[in-house]
């Protein structure tokens, strides 16, 4: 084959990958689009072309009180499995890339698996555990925030460990080799040395985490306690008598936040990385 047939097979096959992800970017973002779209019909009914443009469906959105309860109660359960998450995940963590113990590996693999076993497994396993801990000592987790908090950490420490773990691979491990040997105790090193140095992948961990959590829906509509729901759950509800821009404005709220958080996460560690 000649040079320039070589060249010219070169740039057909960058033009069919271009190609190629430009298509997979437009299937993925139009879905989003057509919500963000939506919300802003001067219509009751979803309709094309709409007939004007409002900002109305946001307020009743905001009136709406089981979207406003479903936010505060995501709202909490991500904050408490975000914090509980991200602690757990960071020690674990410093053990699989620190230690150099046998087996970090595996340990690591056992982490990460909830991310590769569906959320509707994970939930109806432990709503099943859940019940057979109530029946065994008396103690109804699924009664209550704590149940569901506890399952959405879960959720939240196979990220943090991916991210705290892509992290702490790139630290320069000299700096805090150089604080020891000024005289620094191994709690100082960590504390002026180590976290600092972490500080990027912790808080990429933390943004990450919130978002998991806050827009999960298999899990927390098998724990939630009877009375109360989450954001998604009431989205889904919404939408099982009512069809019109209200629900798209409340999602659209929904987009900006994990848009908001995934931008501020990749600020800090480049999720490219670990994604």
């Amino acid at each position: 084959m000649t040079r320039e047939a070589l060249i010219d097979s070169g740039r057909i096959a960058r033009f069919l990958l271009a190609a190629v992800i430009v298509f997979v970017f437009i299937t993925l973002l139009t879905p989003v689009v057509l919500v963000v779209w939506a919300s802003f019909f001067d219509s009751s009914f979803l309709s094309f072309p709409p007939p004007g443009y409002t900002l109305k469906w946001f307020a009743q959105a905001a009136e709406h009180g089981a979207f406003l309860r479903g936010f505060e109660t995501s709202a909490k359960v991500a904050f408490g499995a975000t914090c509980l998450g991200v602690f757990l995940g960071t020690a674990a963590s410093l053990a699989i890339v620190r230690s150099g113990l046998p087996g970090m590996k595996l340990i690591q693999g056992m982490l990460l698996s909830p991310m590769i076993v569906p959320n509707i497994v994970i939930g109806i396993a432990l709503y099943v555990f859940f019940i057979r801990i109530a029946d065994g000592i008396g103690i109804d987790l699924t009664n209550g925030l704590w149940g569901l908090i506890l399952a959405h950490t879960l959720l939240t420490i196979p990220w943090t460990v991916r991210l705290v773990c892509a992290n702490l691979v790139g630290l320069n491990r000299s700096i805090e080799e150089a604080a020891a040997n000024l005289g620094a105790s191994p709690l100082r090193v960590f504390t002026r040395v180590t976290l600092p140095m972490m500080r990027s992948g912790v808080i990429a961990a933390a943004l990450f985490s919130f978002i998991i959590s806050f827009e999960n829906l298999e899990v927390s509509l098998l724990l939630v306690q009877p009375g109360s729901t989450t954001f998604p759950i009431a989205v889904l509800q919404y939408l099982e008598f009512k069809m019109d821009p209200a629900v798209a404005a409340a999602t659209t709220v929904q987009v900006l936040i994990v848009a908001s958080a995934l931008l501020i996460s990749d600020r800090y560690v480049k999720l490219s990385r670990v994604v």
